[in-house]
């Protein structure tokens, strides 16, 4: 079974009231941090418990030491998924508002803490929900607390330290899921210094969707990271955007295009820079 999936919302619709099924609404905004929680409140998926970005997919900020999403602690992780109900072989669907970036966020998290069978993303978030003509529930889901045991794969993370070692290697491919005008530092509306991480390429996460919002076909996204990767092996790829969150996006993408699961750097451009010593490049 493959890592990255996607369901529609039709086919989330005949499942939603499946027992074991789990279904997390993830949706927030960066410019308004209750947005999620009010949405969730005005109406959701049937069946859907709440996953809030900065409450419960990251960690504390530490100011000046780590970046604005810090990764959660893994036990406390494992207890909040613990309580949404999810079991070892539960199959769990996450969505948000539409571009998939806060459930990717949540589809790594799993996926570091070893669940990588039975996640799914729904394709085209919420929007593409209404869209089918697909009602929302205003009721409190009734969720039994799973059995959930995950334990954080290491493997999947880089450090800042870790990566400054690599930069300048030729086997390096650093993907920048952030937009081009931020990743040249031409405008930077959330962090203290504009520009990239020396030697990365822009891969803005918006590039791995239509039109329509959802995901572009997996031979569309092979060709995107190909491009991207040239002749160097997919095992080298390093994923990082502002916090961390986005990345997760460009991630999720490479393995629905059949790559392997890559590296994040969880702490991103917003941890890069509490560091002067740590480089920083502006333009193309």
């Amino acid at each position: 079974m493959p890592i990255a999936q996607l369901i529609s919302p039709h086919a989330l619709d005949a499942r939603k009231d499946e027992p074991g099924l789990v279904i997390l609404d993830c949706r927030f905004a960066l410019e308004d941090p209750d947005y999620g929680q009010r949405s969730y409140a005005e109406g959701h998926i049937a069946g859907a418990s709440f996953a809030d970005l900065e409450r419960d997919l990251s960690g504390a900020v530490i100011k000046g030491v780590t970046g604005r999403h810090p990764l959660p602690e893994p036990g406390t992780l494992v207890e909040r998924l613990q309580a949404w109900g999810i079991n070892d072989d539960s199959d769990v669907v996450l969505y948000d508002d539409g571009p998939g970036a806060f459930a990717a966020r949540a589809w790594w998290l799993l996926a570091w803490l070893g669940k990588r069978e039975g996640v799914f993303i729904l394709d085209g978030g919420l929007k593409a929900w209404h869209a089918a003509g697909l009602p929302l529930s205003l009721d409190a889901p009734s969720v039994t607390p799973g059995n959930f045991s995950g334990q954080p794969d290491m493997k999947l993370l880089l450090s800042a330290e870790q990566l400054q070692q690599r930069l300048g290697q030729p086997t390096l491919t650093l993907l920048d899921a952030r937009a081009l005008p931020r990743f040249k530092g031409e405008v930077e509306p959330i962090d203290p210094v504009a520009g990239h991480i020396p030697g990365a390429q822009c891969a803005a996460f918006t590039d791995n969707l239509g039109s329509d919002g959802r995901f572009l076909p997996a031979e569309q996204l092979k060709q995107r990271f190909a491009a991207q990767l040239g002749q160097r092996s997919p095992s080298d790829l390093v994923a990082y955007c502002g916090s961390g969150v986005t990345a997760c996006h460009n991630l999720f993408a490479l393995c629905l295009a059949g790559y392997p699961l890559g590296s994040l750097y969880a702490g991103s451009w917003s941890e890069w820079i509490n560091e002067p010593s740590r480089g920083v490049a502006t333009g193309q």
